[in-house]
């Protein structure tokens, strides 16, 4: 494995996240995320932004939100 560099860690982060990379990229990033204070910084905040959006996900919409917006949806 090889240090990807800062530049290449942040520009994929976000798949990294997602397990999106192959693996040689993901092993690559993660090496350098266990060195690099910035970009693990960076990783941790993307982190948690991604672990919030998918609680947010998770929840259900009021009934009555639910029922205006497929009552909107149906007179389109």
């Amino acid at each position: 494995m090889t240090d990807c560099g800062c530049d290449k860690a942040k520009a994929e982060l976000e798949e990294y996240l997602h397990r999106e990379l192959s693996e040689q990229d993901f092993q690559d990033v993660t090496e350098h995320l266990a060195h690099c204070q910035d970009c693990s910084a960076e990783h941790l905040v993307g982190l948690k932004l991604t672990q919030k959006m998918q609680q947010a996900c998770r929840e259900t919409a009021p009934e009555e939100l639910r029922a205006s917006i497929l009552s909107k949806l149906a007179d389109a």
